[in-house]
């Protein structure tokens, strides 16, 4: 494996084109539109400006070993088309989006690629216009596959291998589902969040909604589910801010379709009451529209 692919450059890709792009042929595939963005604004990673090579989608040269996906997921749909021409049967799909629809999506557009389970986790990352912060703490979590662990391990990029990457999935869906909305609608921190009693207890009545729901999808060892992903949180450091909470600072679209969004529409299939989930989303959906108001009206 030596050719890279990577589709987003936000707080995560951006991340992970600085740190492959010394050890591996890395090309970013933008469109025409963040092709002129970039090259005006050069990606800042860090405090130090970032060169890349750019590609775009209809390129028909490049064949990629290795693909990343880190878009937003509103962007998902149009990464998955972009990235067409660089797909081939050898090609491993590495999706770090939120949630737990990605892959899926992803693999029915590419059945002959390998779609791997995956997440980043680590110290929540901050961005502002093309430039990101990130203290380097964090690791991309994946179901096991020699060859990517044995590339990215010649890429110093950490990893670990859960025993059980379906509930290690949910685990993380968890985690975001009460600490990304909560943080949203009340502006608060990490630090802000764990210190908060009532905070605590509230989010367990959203871990159980994500249980029940997670019970009829078939994933396993869930009764660890409410003590793992409160462990999660207090791992996290106390200034930092989840990503949710940074796009509503800075006026830009959540991905609450992805969190409470999904929850609501499988509470529905299932017959599972998400009240909490719904109230997310409601409040989410106002402050979006409040900010797009905000915006337009400046």
């Amino acid at each position: 494996m030596k050719n890279v692919l990577i589709c987003g450059l936000g707080a995560v890709g951006l991340t992970y084109a600085v740190k492959f792009k010394n050890n591996a042929n890395l090309k970013i595939l933008v469109d025409e539109e963040r092709l002129a963005r970039y090259l005006k604004n050069k990606p800042v990673f860090n405090g130090k400006i970032q060169e890349f090579e750019y590609i775009l989608p209809d390129n028909k040269e490049f064949n990629a070993d290795l693909i990343i996906i880190a878009t937003k997921f509103q962007g998902l749909e149009s990464a998955v088309k972009n990235i067409e021409n660089f797909v081939t049967p050898n090609t491993r799909i590495i999706s770090l989006l939120n949630g737990i629809s990605s892959e899926e999506i992803i693999a029915k557009k590419y059945p002959q690629a390998a779609v791997l389970k995956s997440y980043f986790i680590g110290h929540s990352a901050v961005r502002s216009g093309s430039s990101v912060t990130q203290d380097g703490v964090g690791e991309i979590v994946l179901e096991y596959d020699s060859e990517t662990i044995n590339f990215l391990e010649e890429c110093g990029i950490n990893y670990s291998i859960p025993t059980d990457i379906d509930y290690a999935l949910w685990l993380k869906f968890t985690m975001n589902i009460f600490s990304n909305q909560t943080s949203a609608i009340l502006k608060m921190t990490f630090g802000e969040l764990k210190q908060n009693k009532t905070f605590r207890e509230t989010a367990k009545k959203i871990i159980s909604e994500v249980k029940q729901i997670a019970e009829m999808k078939g994933i396993k060892n869930l009764e660890n589910l409410e003590a793992d992903a409160l462990a999660a949180l207090d791992r996290m450091c106390d200034e930092g801010k989840t990503s949710m909470h940074q796009d509503i600072l800075a006026h830009r679209k959540t991905e609450v379709d992805m969190f409470a969004g999904e929850i609501i529409k499988l509470g529905k299939e299932f017959g599972i009451l998400t009240p909490y989930n719904q109230v997310f989303y409601d409040l989410i959906k106002i402050e979006e529209e409040n900010n797009e108001y905000s915006v337009h009206s400046c």
